[in-house]
């Protein structure tokens, strides 16, 4: 099996539960699309200049934004979510959440609509791959690509615990690589009070938290963000996900230990990683316990910190 053969499989064993499949995914029809092109606008002074990709429930452009002269991201939602509810909902709270956060290394919000045609959210655009991508195109990630972002982004799991918000969606998809790299996508994210209170699954499922999966396993919040980094970290520096399903399986985390990691991996960094994957919400570190185990790797490294793609 190829590299790409690899990633793309896998990317398609991490169901997300984060919202149940649409009617035309279930059967089997193209995803409704605005079908918007060049010049298209989607606000009074914000065109589309191409389209970037998308999911499900949103479509992703690269747009031009008039009154800030400047290049950015909307995530509009797709036309048979544009009058939901529930979507409009959950598009107004990510954009309240990013509205609040101000943290180099979780991606920036300047604006949501949820009126008018096309609802939508304006992020930054950023440069570099995500680590899905990089991990897919390069394979396991040396230490002096993986600690430091292991830090960066523990150092923003802190922010968001004190800021009283949890992710809940951590994994490879929602890092984009670069100095620093940038946390994204807070789509699922909510307040660790109403994080608290959710019943059924909620996030990716390869890098879930058991109480993520069943509530039967603790309470959901900041500790759900710190396996979720574990997990992402286990996959950044081992070159597949930690718990690989087998036939008829959908949460292997709740009955299996996270696979070993290779030889290569510093034996402080895996005793951290086996730590922050516990079942046990109470049994992990914090972020910022994360985060300080980290610190003596990423200071004893031997070489320049680098980021973006290896050398």
């Amino acid at each position: 099996m190829t590299r790409d053969e690899r990633a793309t499989q896998e990317a398609t064993a991490g169901l997300s539960t984060v919202a149940a499949p649409p009617p035309w995914e279930l059967e089997g029809r193209e995803r409704p699309t605005w079908g918007l092109d060049e010049g298209d606008a989607i606000a009074p002074g914000r065109t589309v200049l191409r389209q970037l990709g998308g999911g499900r429930r949103y479509e992703v452009f690269l747009v031009w934004d008039e009154h800030r002269l400047a290049v950015l991201v909307a995530k509009v939602l797709r036309p048979d979510q544009a009058n939901d509810l529930t979507s409009l909902r959950e598009l107004g709270r990510e954009g309240e959440a990013l509205a609040q956060l101000a943290h180099p290394v979780i991606v920036r919000g300047f604006d949501v609509v949820t009126e008018g045609r096309y609802p939508h959210l304006l992020i930054e655009h950023l440069e570099g791959p995500t680590l899905h991508e990089l991990i897919g195109r390069e394979g396991a990630l040396a230490p002096e690509q993986a600690l430091p972002l292991g830090l960066h982004v523990a150092s923003a799991l802190h922010y968001l615990a004190a800021e009283g918000l949890v992710h809940l969606d951590v994994k490879p998809e929602n890092v984009v690589m670069g100095a620093p790299p940038r946390l994204i996508d807070f789509s699922v994210a909510r307040p660790a009070a109403s994080a608290a209170r959710v019943r059924g699954p909620i996030g990716t499922d390869a890098y879930m938290a058991p109480e993520q999966c069943d509530r039967a396993h603790g309470e959901i919040g900041p500790a759900s963000d710190v396996f979720g980094l574990a997990a992402t970290l286990h996959h950044a520096v081992g070159g597949r996900r930690p718990f690989p399903r087998r036939d008829g399986e959908r949460f292997p985390q709740l009955t299996r230990a996270p696979e070993p990691l290779p030889r290569r991996v510093p034996r402080e960094l895996s005793s951290l990683l086996v730590a922050a994957l516990a079942v046990d919400p109470a049994a992990r570190p914090t972020a910022a316990e994360f985060a300080a185990g980290l610190e003596p790797l990423v200071a004893a490294l031997p070489h320049r910190l680098v980021l973006g793609r290896r050398r």
